[in-house]
């Protein structure tokens, strides 16, 4: 073979003799993936640990809404009876889990620490369970609000009436992606001279509405149950509506499979999401 200059290999055909000459970099860092908008467990009523769950599943008793009458009673007439009602709500923790396994090749010859990077991931991927369990919780509302095409603010005001009508408190509304854009299509939110400050032009978003703390939820299939949920609401009574049961809370056991020289994890977690009154909460859809 006759001896070429580099500009001539460059410009032949031989795609091999000129990629060879130019080097390839992968830079050190690598861009983490970006937290999804979930919905915090400070928002659930009540959170029980593993400490006070004896046994696979467990009953909270609760005081049956407007049980005891007080009647009217004439002059030496029998006091009519009554008493107090109970209802109850059972969570049974569920199981979730993923086995991580890396090569020891991959470990030695990875530039990032990948078993550690992926048990990471994996504590991303039990949050939004998490919300999911939570949105899917909230679909068992009472009442349903129907939008139209877009949300307006006489859904809002009418599921704060349905949550109000059973002697609840509207203090959270969460809102799909989808629900979100309306609002911000809303002028009443955007223009200060109606919403009073410049919130929504400022961060995109409105943190209250009707003393109500509005927040949002991705519609990642990672957290919504279902691709409408980007055109669903919820409001609620934050002090009243689900609760969440941890038997196990995200746990993380390492091993190593000498056999395959791999090393892992494995991570699980046992959770339930129940409401705990279908009539503290309302439900917004849109078409």
């Amino acid at each position: 073979m006759a001896f070429n200059k580099i500009q001539e290999y460059l410009n032949t055909d031989d795609a091999t003799a000129g990629t060879l000459l130019i080097p390839k970099l992968i830079m050190p860092k690598l861009i983490a993936e970006r937290n999804k908008a979930l919905l915090p467990r400070e928002m659930a009523a009540q959170v029980w640990g593993p400490s006070q769950i004896q046994g696979s599943s467990f009953t909270v008793n609760l005081d049956e809404v407007d049980s005891m009458s007080i009647r009217q009673v004439g002059e030496g007439a029998e006091i009519p009876l009554d008493n107090q009602g109970y209802e109850s709500v059972t969570y049974t923790p569920v199981k979730y889990g993923v086995a991580i396994r890396i090569t020891r090749e991959m470990q030695e010859d990875s530039q990032f620490e990948l078993l550690n990077r992926n048990i990471g991931l994996a504590g991303k991927r039990f949050a939004e369970n998490e919300t999911k369990l939570i949105l899917t919780a909230l679909d068992g509302a009472n009442a349903t609000t129907a939008g139209g095409a877009q949300v307006t603010i006489a859904n809002i005001t009418d599921s704060m009436e349905d949550v109000e009508d059973n002697d609840f408190e509207p203090t959270d509304i969460t809102m799909g992606n989808e629900v979100v854009k309306d609002l911000r299509n809303i002028d009443t939110f955007v223009e200060a001279d109606k919403a009073g400050n410049r919130e929504m032009m400022d961060r995109g978003f409105v943190g209250t509405i009707y003393a109500m703390s509005a927040s949002k939820f991705s519609s990642s299939t990672k957290v919504a149950p279902s691709t409408s949920h980007k055109k669903y609401a919820y409001i609620f009574d934050r002090a009243e509506a689900y609760g969440i049961a941890i038997k196990r809370d995200i746990t993380v056991e390492n091993f190593d499979l000498a056999t395959y020289d791999m090393s892992g994890a494995a991570v699980t977690q046992r959770i339930d999401v129940q409401l705990l009154r279908s009539k503290a909460v309302s439900k917004i859809t849109s078409s």
